[in-house]
């Protein structure tokens, strides 16, 4: 009997011992887990993100493991109800409304992508519904005013701008560049971006957006010199802009690009009909760039709350996705936030059950108007701190993610990481493993290096030689006058005036070096004073080298044009009294100029250049120096219409005396060779260096040339006759030199052989005339002594004549030979008087009056010899008392 007892009792022991080991190795939810807490959960399973297709399994294995846990919700089993939303905030908006008003009551929502999540958090609130993001990113939902219930396990974006502002300090850029897509999550990431560079004094030099098409974007890039680049925008839209940046040239080392990390790691390959660049194209475009992106997956071999190891997890979901390559499944790199995110949420129910526990209140009562336990549960999260599978999870006031970002650069087609950054502790560990495609970072600009343009130095110094020697030259000329001064060659040429002009010459040429200094040979501060040198030194200069030949060729014209009688002797003070005239003139601009308007060194920029012998990412910026003032172009117009003047007048009066020859002023016409060559060069020159102004090349070698020719002919041309002559005629002095002049007389001599020539011409004409009237009158002559001497051998009495009218009879006597009249005759060639030699005992009647003429006789006085007797005299009417032999003695 007692032994029965005793069996029965070790019996009974070792049953309640067996029922205690049952019970504690029985699982949570079998044993204690009797109620249900249903979780809306919304899953972008398509679309835009489609991160459901990683998350959602992740999630799955999140709730069997806190189901499985007696230590949390011990008395609560958790469900969800999940709905997809297509990455789109219309048809989110639409399931959540399915999740709240088809039962069980939701107590807490779960969210995917940003813009979802943004609608579901906004009207989440007018349900007391705390929601928590696992894939959200976007700034804008950090807005506690308007998302009071939000949290998200998935950090804000806005936690990469302190880790690029980090790497933009550490390569020293200040200057950077972005590009977004126009949504919200952008947006506000982007603004968040501008405030954090502002205070880092880095600047946002261009920003771009767009809807679909990013060409216009990527263009503006280009156009505005961007070069660190910091892009915002979904995995298509990213291929988008990679394969207009390929087309752009907006790559290689010259460009820095940073994007957003949680795209997989081959997104690129990923086949897109809406771009047409290849995958080895966007390979090449994407080279280098860098990525950020929170720390999503803890790196350390430590286990988790789950009681496994991140490694560990990621087995698991593998072994549950049953796919070769992980890195195709869309929302893979997210996945530990979900899984995480429903921890959060087990966490954070498990403890607000505990405090209303203390009210003597449950889960289970939660309704949609419960706004205290709302409150509990919103306390509960906010406070909520573990060590998940994704890192240290926890919630700032705003209920954003506190995490590590890492960063990673593609090298290859590959993502390789570079290191991690604290944004709490402002700890930057970098691992020196970046790449350059050029050796080293690139710019965060286009790098301009001012150039200053300068004239050649070999231009500088050819045109400084000639320069020299014309000086040399015009000491030479110097020289010469003042060792022949006595001669009348030199004497009469001026030298006094011929040596200012050779002092004018030589001052114009010493402009050549002044014009050619530039900043290569003298500084910013000296060159205004070369400035002003240099204009004084050229305008007087001109004036002395061509006022001088103006005011001789002034004289010459005036003695030209006055009478001969009043010409006088050229007084050398006449010849400096014009210079005088024009130097005040000078004076009368320059002075004025110079106390008014000083000059001053002006750069004229020009359009960026590329090196052309250096690889450097530089660009050249030109400057050329110029001579400026305010009102630089009213002093030039002033100066050049007065030497304009001066010009043409002279070109006027050296035409007007080119055939003069005056003894005054014996090389007066060399001195008109000279002003035409003068003239010529600065008509051509002048308006040639205002146009090409801007090429110093060209501008320097026109004015030193035009400088030079002008020189070098005046002396040649004044001077050179002058030294031939003398080394021609070393001994002679005082001789009229011919070479000096042409051989043509002056102008009144040749006015007078031009009207000598005429008379000439016109005496020729009547010399022909008179020679054919005297043959005439030799061949009457001759015929009437033919006559005469017949009738002297007939004894022939002419018979009476009658006159027509009254048929009267005159007496005739007898007719004497003519044959030997003296007829005075003129020889029109020799002006001379030739006689007809008659004899002496011959008489000739001469009767001429007004009457008609009657029988024929000779006159002498007549052009023909020959005259008429009046009929009156030889009619015998009684009132004519008149008798032949009065009239002749042979009547």
């Amino acid at each position: 009997m007692y032994c029965s007892l005793r069996w029965l009792l070790m019996s009974s022991y070792t049953l309640t011992i067996i029922l205690l080991l049952s019970l504690v190795t029985m699982p949570p939810t079998t044993a204690l887990k009797h109620k249900n807490l249903t979780i809306g959960t919304i899953f972008p399973m398509t679309g835009g993100w489609a991160g459901g297709k990683a998350c959602l399994p992740a999630v799955k294995m999140a709730l069997d493991d806190i189901n499985k846990r007696h230590d949390v919700l011990p008395d609560y089993n958790l469900e969800m109800d999940y709905k997809d939303s297509q990455c789109m905030p219309g048809l989110g908006t639409k399931v959540l409304y399915e999740l709240l008003y088809n039962p069980p009551t939701k107590i807490l929502v779960l969210t995917g992508c940003s813009i979802v999540s943004t609608f579901v958090a906004e009207a989440a609130k007018m349900w007391n519904l705390v929601v928590l993001a696992y894939g959200a990113s976007s700034p804008a939902l950090s807005n506690r005013d308007r998302f009071p219930t939000f949290f998200r396990t998935h950090p804000s974006a806005t936690l990469h701008n302190p880790t690029r502002v980090k790497l933009f300090q550490r390569y020293k850029w200040k200057r950077i560049a972005t590009i977004q897509v126009s949504l919200e999550v952008f947006t506000s990431t982007i603004d968040d971006l501008e405030r954090k560079v502002k205070e880092a004094n880095i600047d946002i030099a261009v920003r771009q957006s767009f809807l679909t098409d990013p060409t216009n974007a990527v263009k503006n890039l280009k156009r505005q010199d961007a070069r660190i680049i910091v892009g915002v925008f979904y995995e298509d839209m990213a291929r988008r802009v990679f394969c207009q940046a390929y087309k752009e040239k907006l790559y290689g080392k010259k460009y820095v690009w940073f994007i957003i990390g949680w795209y997989p790691d081959n997104w690129y390959m990923a086949e897109d009909k809406s771009i047409n660049c290849t995958v080895d194209q966007l390979k090449e475009a994407l080279e280098g760039h860098f990525t950020t992106e929170a720390m999503i997956l803890n790196q350390q071999p430590t286990k988790t709350l789950a009681n496994m190891t991140s490694q560990r997890y990621k087995e698991r979901l593998d072994s549950k996705l049953n796919v070769s390559d992980t890195s195709q499944v869309t929302g893979y790199p997210e996945s530990p936030l979900a899984y995480d995110a429903l921890w959060a949420v087990a966490l954070a129910l498990n403890k607000t059950a505990a405090r209303l526990a203390l009210k003597n209140l449950t889960l289970d009562e939660f309704d949609y108007n419960k706004k205290h336990i709302t409150d509990e549960i919103y306390s509960a999260m906010d406070s909520t701190s573990f060590l998940g599978v994704s890192g240290n999870v926890a919630f700032s006031s705003e209920g954003d993610r506190i995490a590590l970002t890492q960063i990673e650069q593609m090298i290859n087609g590959t993502y390789h990481l570079m290191g991690y950054y604290d944004s709490v502790t402002d700890n930057l560990t970098w691992l020196d493993k970046e790449q350059w495609l050029g050796g080293k970072p690139p710019p965060d600009h286009t790098r301009f290096v001012r150039f200053l343009r300068v004239v050649p130095q070999g231009l500088f110094f050819s045109m400084s030689v000639l320069a020299f020697f014309g000086i040399l030259a015009g000491i030479v000329c110097m020289s010469f006058n003042i060792m022949h001064k006595h001669r009348r060659l030199i004497i009469y040429s001026h030298a006094g005036v011929n040596n200012v002009m050779v002092v004018g010459c030589q001052m114009c040429l010493f402009c050549i070096f002044l014009i050619g200094m530039d900043g290569q040979f003298i500084s910013e501060d000296i060159y205004p004073v070369v400035c002003q040198i240099r204009a004084w030194l050229l305008t007087i200069g001109f004036t002395l080298g061509y006022g001088s030949m103006f005011s001789k060729i002034w004289t010459v014209h005036r003695l030209a044009t006055t009478r001969k009688k009043e010409r006088k002797v050229v007084r050398k003070w006449e010849l400096l009294a014009v210079l005088v005239c024009l130097l005040v003139i000078d004076m009368a601009i320059l002075v004025p100029w110079q106390l008014l308007d000083p000059l001053y060194r002006h750069l004229e920029k020009f359009p960026p250049e590329e090196p052309k012998h250096t690889s450097e990412d530089i660009m050249l910026e030109p400057y050329l120096e110029h001579c400026s003032s305010k009102n630089m172009k009213i002093w030039l117009g002033i100066m050049f219409s007065y030497k304009g003047v001066l010009l043409i007048f002279g070109l006027f009066l050296a035409y007007e005396t080119r055939s003069v020859k005056l003894k005054q002023v014996n090389d007066s016409r060399f001195v008109g060779m000279s002003i035409y060559n003068v003239v010529v060069l600065c008509v051509i020159t002048a308006p040639i260096t205002l146009i090409i102004n801007s090429q110093q090349d060209a501008t320097f070698a026109f004015m030193s040339l035009a400088i030079v020719m002008c020189s070098f002919l005046s002396m040649g041309l004044i001077f050179g006759p002058k030294i031939v002559d003398v080394l021609n005629n070393p001994h002679q002095e005082g001789m009229e030199i011919r070479a000096l002049t042409d051989s043509l007389a002056s102008r009144e001599e040749e006015e007078r052989y031009q009207r000598l020539l005429a008379e000439n011409e016109e005496i020729k004409k009547a010399i022909a005339q008179k020679e054919d009237r005297l043959k005439d009158l030799n061949e009457r002559v001759k015929k009437a002594q033919q006559q005469m001497l017949t009738m002297k051998k007939e004894n022939y009495v002419s018979p009476p004549l009658t006159d027509a009218t009254n048929n009267s009879i005159a007496c005739t006597a007898p007719m004497k030979p003519l044959n030997n009249i003296n007829l005075p005759l003129q020889n029109l060639n020799t002006n001379n008087m030739s006689s007809l030699q008659s004899k002496p005992d011959l008489t000739s009647a001469n009767i001429q009056n007004g009457q008609k003429s009657g029988q024929i006789i000779v006159d002498l006085n007549t052009d023909s010899g020959l005259t008429s007797v009046p009929n009156s005299v030889l009619t015998n009417s009684p009132n004519n008392k008149t008798k032949a032999s009065e009239l002749d003695p042979f009547c």
